[in-house]
């Protein structure tokens, strides 16, 4: 994913934080906001509770390739948040994308006609 589609700074990570909307389930907690833009923006936040640098960073790429796979069904006009908890470093890709589909459908993150 392009770097115009990551929330990257500190501060739009706290405003996401601090006025977003947080949905959760067993293994991600997603935080989201609207914002007047012509895509989407994810910010990932892999805690060291997760493990070492080599599997947080494991865990932050699966989260990127499920949301690229799913970028065709999610809404445009918001930014989001995804973190991971603990189980997710023993998931498998599969299981990565099917728990993300899950708490963005609870989120409603998906556009309307999708999901």
């Amino acid at each position: 994913m392009r770097k115009a589609y990551r929330v990257k700074s500190e501060a739009d990570f706290g405003r996401v934080f601090h006025q977003g909307k947080s949905t959760a389930n067993r293994q991600f907690v997603v935080y989201t906001i609207d914002k007047e833009q012509t895509h989407f923006r994810l910010g990932i936040s892999v805690g060291k509770k997760i493990g070492n640098a080599v599997t947080r960073n494991y865990v932050k790429r699966r989260i990127r390739q499920s949301v690229y796979e799913l970028r065709d069904v999610i809404r445009p006009n918001q930014d989001f948040i995804v973190i991971a908890r603990k189980p997710t470093a023993q998931m498998s890709m599969a299981e990565i994308k099917k728990s993300l589909e899950h708490v963005f459908n609870l989120a409603g993150i998906f556009k309307s006609e999708a999901k």
